[in-house]
């Protein structure tokens, strides 16, 4: 049995991904290069990610594949996955601004480990904001 490239990717994900369409067709084949190219990643691109079957599987899996790129096997339901809720947006960004304010992306490298001006004005900001938001907040709900 001798096997010949059905495919070539520049990415070991999507030639997983074509692999794995080809074997819910009955289709044997596989994935080569995929160790030197995950070792090193700059090498996808040099190297190629190439799917290797059976001869006598060739044909159709260069079919399926090609259908597939035009995309007969798409359903209705689509893609789009649903994006994080507001709480959890909120969640982050006081997260974020929390960590901007108080220098902490700088922890664990060599700078020193006191606040700066900028990061007490900052910290003095994001108090102000935590304490007044629940005031806002029950001025907003015994208003309505």
């Amino acid at each position: 049995m001798s096997l010949v490239e059905i495919a070539r990717y520049q990415d070991v994900y999507e030639a997983d991904l074509a692999a794995a369409f080809l074997a819910s067709h009955d289709i044997e084949v596989s994935v080569t290069e995929r160790f030197q190219t995950t070792v090193d990643p700059l090498m996808q691109r040099a190297l190629g990610i190439r799917l290797m079957g059976r001869a006598d599987q060739a044909a159709q899996a260069r079919d399926l594949l090609a259908r597939a790129g035009t995309g007969e096997f798409a359903t209705d339901e689509g893609d789009d996955l649903d994006g994080p809720d507001s709480t959890v947006r909120a969640a982050s960004r006081g997260l974020a601004l929390f960590a901007f304010a108080t220098g902490a992306g700088f922890v664990g490298t060599s700078m020193p480990r006191r606040f700066g001006a900028f990061q007490w004005a900052g910290l003095a900001i994001l108090g102000v904001v935590v304490l007044l938001s629940p005031v806002l907040w029950l001025v907003g709900v015994f208003s309505a």
